[in-house]
Parts: structure tokens; sequence; C-alpha cells
């Protein structure tokens, strides 16, 4: 299903070339097109080129690249205005599609893209049942956790927030089942087509698609009253603002910030005084020592270790409201 989702949207010429590699499309990560470059793959975490191992790697033509255009845009790249602006377009299946090229200003406001030279298409992958492990340490008293996970960048905190999503919201042997508003300002948790989410988020589950975060989080209380409350990569003033309004609220919140430790969370202005103040009361650090998506760390409202990757001995905190 995903190669079929995702060779439709390429030329044949690249097709073929990409079906020549006998990839498992489950670790496709990226295709990069760009014109008169050569072709690569982002596959398994490592750099591929087609074409490579017979000394001819295949190099991306206009044509390749504009037939690509049309397909993504179902030949009408104007319909896709409002998605370009932001430079990307998410296509059925959840995955995206960048793009770079000339940008088009007006009143100081990116309005558009042309002379579109780079596409990069990004894979969605979900990977259910990654979150498992951390819902020992955000449940207390089978009540959800103010949760924030820290992630570099391309460690898999959306990937981990998209699975806790789910589970919170199916419910499963930790914690009832809670209905949950994500506010997906860059269609990367539900990976929306047609204002549907293509990834699995949850039967309790509402997804307010390329909203603003912070505009999403108040617009949301208001109109659908959730009980958690979901939002990837907050890091403005006004997040911080909204995130505050949603706990008031009695919202649960679940969010996720780009950062390599606590100490560096901590060196954020922002982040410094809500860690202070204990506002988040688990944080999930993640990092990609061995592999992507590994949980380096789970600490506290205080920043103390409650977790740590390898150690034998881990604090359940279930029945625990430290």
């Amino acid at each position: 299903m995903q190669e079929n989702q995702i060779l439709r949207i390429l030329p044949q010429c690249i097709r073929d070339r990409i079906k020549a590699e006998h990839l498992q499309y489950a670790y496709l990560q990226e295709i990069r097109v760009r014109v008169e470059k050569p072709l690569l793959l982002i596959y398994h975490g490592e750099e591929l080129m087609p074409g490579q191992k017979c000394g001819r790697p295949y190099v991306v033509t206009k044509e390749d690249l504009r037939e690509t255009l049309e397909y993504i845009s179902n030949y009408s790249l104007y319909a896709y205005e409002q998605e370009m602006k932001q430079g990307f377009i998410t296509i059925e299946g959840g995955h995206r599609v960048g793009m770079t090229g000339q940008a088009m200003i007006e009143n100081g406001q990116i309005k558009n893209l042309k002379y579109i030279s780079s596409i990069n298409v990004r894979m969605s992958h979900e990977v259910l049942g990654c979150a498992d492990a951390v819902f020992p340490y955000i449940v207390c008293n089978r009540k959800l956790c103010h949760t924030l996970i820290i992630s570099p960048p391309g460690c898999g905190k959306t990937t981990l927030l998209r699975d806790m999503i789910r589970q919170i919201s199916n419910g499963n042997s930790w914690i009832g089942g809670m209905s949950v508003g994500v506010v997906d300002e860059r269609s990367e948790i539900g990976g929306c087509y047609m204002g549907i989410a293509q990834n699995q988020l949850g039967i309790r589950t509402d997804v307010l698609d390329g909203c603003p975060k912070a505009e999403g989080m108040i617009m949301m209380i208001r109109s659908m009253g959730p009980e958690v409350i979901a939002v990837d990569e907050i890091g403005t003033v006004q997040d911080v603002h909204a995130i505050e309004y949603a706990m008031h609220c009695g919202c649960k919140m679940l969010a996720t910030v780009h950062a390599g430790s606590m100490e560096e969370l901590r060196k954020k202005p922002l982040f410094d005084q809500m860690v202070e103040e204990g506002r988040f009361e688990r944080y999930i650090l993640l990092g990609n020592t061995e592999h992507a998506g590994q949980i380096e760390g789970i600490f506290d409202h205080r920043g103390s270790l409650l977790y740590k990757e390898g150690c034998r001995e881990k604090k359940t905190l279930q029945g625990n409201n430290n």
C-alpha cells in the first residue's frame, strides 16, 4: 500500500530506478529529487544513490520534476497554494512532499513558490506500540500526566507522540480512553489528506489540521472540549501561553520540543521557567545512540531521573503521585 502511494507520484524513470533497488518500503525515509542532481534516497538511515553501484547514478531532469509536481498536485498546483506557501504538500497516506524554489512575496509574507527546483518526499511511518514503554511513567493512579517529549531532530518524537495519542484515545491497560484534540500545524501528526487523518490516532481523537498551534489549542478547547491536547514542536511565547491556558482549563498536555538534554532544555528561556515551576509532570528524552526513537531517560516535574535506558531497575510509578 505504502509502495503504491509513493511510486504513483513519481515519473516512470524514477519509479524504475527505485524498483531496481528492491527496497523494503518500511525502511524508506526520504526521496530527494533535485534538478540536474543525482536521485537520492534515505534508506535505513543511510544515503542511497540509485544506479551508483553500476557506475550510472540517475540524474534528475527538469521533466522529471515537472511530472512529479503534476502527479502530486493532481495537475493543479494552484489548488495547493495554501499548502505550498508553507513549503510542502501532504499526499494520501500522510506522506509530506517538501519543496524549494523561488518564494513569491506579497505584503512581506510568502504567498507561494515558483520555479521549483527540489522536492523531498518524506515517508510517514507509524510504529504501533512504540509508546508501550512510557505508559508506566506518564500515568499515575490511572490519570495522565502533563508530558513533554524532548528530542533532537530525527529521533522519532512525532512517531512516539502519535502512538501515545492513539493509545490514550483508545484506552489501554494503564488508562481509560480519553478525548484527544490534536492541533497539527504542519500535518505531521495525523498526516491529514483532504481533511482525514491518514495515521491511526484513536477513536476519540479530533484533528485541527494546518492551524497555528497557539490559536488552534484555544479553538480546540472552545469547540471540542478535549480532555487531552497534543501538539508538536512548541517553541514560541504564544505556544507557551496557550499551553498554560489549556492546563488551567483542565486539559492534559502532550507536546514535543527540540533539545538534546534536560540541560539544553533549561537553557531555553521559555522552558527554564516551565521546568522551574513544574508545569510539565513528565519529560521523555529521546536519542539515537543505538536507534532512532531510543528513550534515553524519563524525568519527573523536578527534572529528577525516573528511568534510564539500559538500567535493570526501572521505577514503576503506577499508584505513585511523586
